[in-house]
């Protein structure tokens, strides 16, 4: 297999969504797994890999735009409401 890039992790993590993130970060894992410590693509793909653990508890990856405010009436009867950036607690 030719050595992984970034657009090979790109690839895997760009279409994520919270229900697949936990399998899609155990594919990166696979991908850069046999990268030497400190290369490029395995930093990248470390961090998507983290990227990958937040989204999994939260409900979104959006980053653009602005986020529905917590004072919003009825917000307290969204509690698994978060985006990748503030993930909900793992004890959850």
């Amino acid at each position: 297999m030719p050595e992984p890039t970034k657009d090979d992790v790109d690839a895997l993590v760009g279409p994520a969504t919270p229900h697949f993130a936990f399998q899609l970060r155990a594919r990166v894992r696979a991908l850069i797994r046999e990268l030497p410590e400190g290369h490029p693509v395995r930093v990248y793909g470390e961090e998507q890999m983290e990227l990958l653990e937040r989204l999994g508890f939260s409900t979104s990856k959006a980053e653009e735009g602005p986020l529905e405010p917590s004072t919003r009436p009825g917000w307290e009867t969204l509690p698994s409401h978060a985006p990748a950036s503030s993930p909900l607690p793992k004890n959850r």
